[in-house]
This record gives C-alpha cells, structure tokens and sequence, in this order.
C-alpha cells in the first residue's frame, strides 16, 4: 500500500542558524506527532508530518522501495544549496525483518539536519515552520505515570528451553549459528511521548544511532551500512558481556570477552556475512582480523568495522537488500536460521532486527539494525520491546537469558520514572 501518487514534489534545502550560534537541538525541536529522528552524537536527522509513504511487504520490498523512491523523485522539483549526505529529499524507513511482514517508508514534510556543525532544513511543497521550533519545542515531552510489565510471547523458561533446543540443532550439524530474539511488554498509565523516550536513550547512549519509525523506537549500536559518496561502512556486533560498573573488572571482562573461543565464533559469522555481501558491491574491502571491544554503558560488545569502496552505482537499498538479514540478527546458513527461528522464537519480530534509517536522492544514506528497540501501540497503550542472542554450540541458556536481560535494560530504564 501506498500513499497517493504526489504529481509534483517541491523540496527545498537551505541552512539555518539558531539566535544563539549554538548547536541545534535536535530532539527538542521535535513536536509531539508523527516525527522521525535518526540522531547520533547530537548529529543526525529529525522530521515530522507525510509528504509521501509507502508501505510494502514481500521478496521484492527492496526493489519495490526504490522504483517508488524513483519515481517520487522523477516527478520532483529540488532546491538545495547545502548538497551534504541527508539534503534535499530525504526518506526515513523501517524494514521488516521477515519481508513478509510490512515495512514503512516516511517522506516527511519538514526535516532539520545537523553534520560537523552545519545545519540545514528541507521542507516540502513549502510545508510551514516556526524557527522558534529550534530552541523550544510546542510542548514538552511527557514521563509516563506509571509503567507495569508483562511476560511476551514466550516465558523465559520456554525461552530456555528454545536455546537449549538450538543447541542441540548446532551440536547435530544443523547449522552453525541462529539468533533467537524473545518480548517483554510494558503497560503504560498516562501519555505515551516517544520524545521522552528518546531523549533518555540519546542522553544514555549517546555513541548509539537513536530513531524513530512510525512508532518504532530505540537506541542501536549496530551499523548495518552507510553509503557516503564510494565509502561504504559496515559495523558488526557480536558477542557480549554485561559491564559490571567498575573500570578494572569491566577490563576483565573486555580480556576474557576478546579470548572467548564462543564470542570469537560467533562473532565471525556474522563479520563474514558482511564481507560476503558487500564483496557484491564493493571493492578494496578492508576486513581487520581481531574485532575490538565497543564499550557501551550497560555491556560491552566485540566490535568490527568494514569498509570497502563502491564499484558500481549500486544506491544503499540495494546494499542494504544485500546485507540483509546478517547471521548477527539472524544466523547461518541463512535459510536455516530463518527456519530454526519460525520454529523456535514463538513470536513475530515485526521490524525488530530489521534495517531502520535513512536515504536521500543521491543513493546514500544510513542503516542500522532495529535493536535495544520497541514498538508502540497507542491503541492498548503498550510497549513491546524485543532482545536478541546469538546461539552457537558453547552457548548456556542460563547465560544467553543474563544477556538478554542486559539487552532489554535500554528501553526498560528510558521508562523508569523518575
């Protein structure tokens, strides 16, 4: 389904400044309804209201995705006088993680953006705006009254059980990895202000990519790729351990972390899952041997960053159709995670584990994978929110369930009430 066909798109880019010379805030310039963010560092990209949306399911989302971004642009007027990645048109997305359920795609009718302490705002088809906007938003961002939580699809004995099933699966031959996700979900008392959320998660996470997708929210460490000009970048996590809060036990922990035999394993199937895919697209890949440990504020991840450069014209959603889905989020041999995880996880990820972020009109953009994330419904006033562990043969279910614990903190905290 999508969105009625526009005739005529006009989008104009131009800088902006605020009174004070001072960065732009960008999540409290966000008002209240239908916004969008992509922010990391206090950089990055917000926007609000629907100039354009398509959503799409099925084998051919991607290529679907880009033919209507095509033709949206075909019929398009542009002004820019910034021209940086994120200028002019610009949409925001949220892909399923099984293409088969739906994926949205948001053309929004005003976005500000900040990069290297430049800024700049794009409206569509003159779409109005208040410059007060930039230092004080309409209204402020509203804390829950209360929040209670409920067991998700599965309890965490059954999720157990499902690892120590997949376990066996590993040890018979099977397959070599499968990432099984579980839900928890909160009930909310009072309002439901996603800007409360994210601005907790942003000032909590701040080396993480914080987004918003229609009602799709969270705080990823994990960058799925980048496309900048013939640079392209992927970030691969896998294998954790939960920070303990003091300097020289989480050394520890980082030690043992990079000489476990378990996290090193499954950390290069996910790294070769990467380089496999953008070997596609890319040349001149760079692949480090030895992944290092990033350092979040609740665990630590072994980390390693790819890089390659572009060897055709190939826009980002074809390197994100390509990438997509990794063995981090879902496993390998692909096709038999997938099936190990229909079977095992009791549940619909929905576009939890899926490529969420942004692209523009030149074929760049970014994409990270939907994780330390939740989905909103406003209906039943709840907040569902999802972790995921890699399983492979050294894996204790006990252990897995600890990380998931840790992995479900992020979203758990940002509804703490003060």
């Amino acid at each position: 389904m999508q969105s009625a066909e526009q005739s005529r798109l006009t989008f104009r880019t131009t800088s902006i400044e605020t009174a004070t010379g001072e960065p732009i805030d960008l999540l409290g310039a966000l008002p209240d309804q239908q916004s969008v963010a992509w922010i990391r560092r206090g950089e990055g990209l917000v926007g609000w209201g629907e100039a354009a949306r398509l959503q799409v399911r099925g084998d051919e989302t991607f290529s679907r995705a880009q033919r209507w971004w095509n033709r949206l642009l075909a019929g398009a007027h542009i002004e820019d006088s910034v021209d940086l990645p994120g200028t002019g048109p610009v949409a925001f997305a949220s892909f399923a993680f099984d293409l088969n359920g739906l994926s949205e795609i948001v053309v929004p009718d005003i976005v500000i953006g900040t990069k290297g302490g430049q800024s700049w705002i794009t409206s569509v088809n003159n779409a109005s705006f208040d410059q007060s906007m930039l230092t004080h938003a309409a209204t402020n961002p509203i804390a829950p009254t209360s929040v209670t939580w409920s067991t998700g699809s599965l309890s965490t004995d059954d999720w157990k059980k499902a690892v120590a099933t997949a376990v066996e699966r590993i040890n018979g031959g099977e397959l070599d990895k499968v990432v099984l996700a579980r839900d928890v979900i909160a009930h909310i008392e009072g309002d439901i202000d996603v800007r409360y959320l994210i601005n907790r998660l942003a000032t909590t996470y701040p080396t993480c990519w914080t987004f918003i997708v229609k009602n799709l929210f969270g705080a990823t460490p994990e960058l799925l790729v980048r496309r900048t000009g013939d640079l392209v970048m992927s970030r691969v996590l896998a294998g954790t351990v939960r920070r303990q809060g003091d300097a020289s036990t989480d050394y520890e922990l980082a030690t043992a972390l990079l000489k476990s035999d378990k996290d090193l394993s499954e950390h290069a199937y996910a790294v070769h899952s990467v380089a496999r895919a953008l070997a596609a697209h890319c040349t001149d890949l760079e692949v480090p041997e030895k992944p290092q440990v990033l350092e979040l504020s609740n665990v630590q991840h072994l980390a390693t960053d790819v890089t390659g450069q572009l060897a055709n014209e190939a826009p980002i959603l074809a390197l994100v159709a390509s990438l997509h889905p990794t063995a981090a989020v879902c496993g390998t041999p692909t096709e038999r995670a997938k099936s190990v995880i229909t079977e095992l996880e009791g549940m619909n990820r929905r576009r939890y584990a899926g490529p969420v972020g942004w692209f523009d009109n030149h074929g760049e953009g970014e994409f990270g994978i939907a994780l330390r994330c939740a989905e909103i419904n406003s209906e039943e006033k709840t907040i569902r929110s999802f972790a995921g562990c890699g399983i492979v043969a050294g894996s204790d279910p006990e252990m897995e369930l600890a990380e998931s614990i840790s992995k479900l903190a992020p979203v758990r905290d940002c509804l703490t009430t003060d």
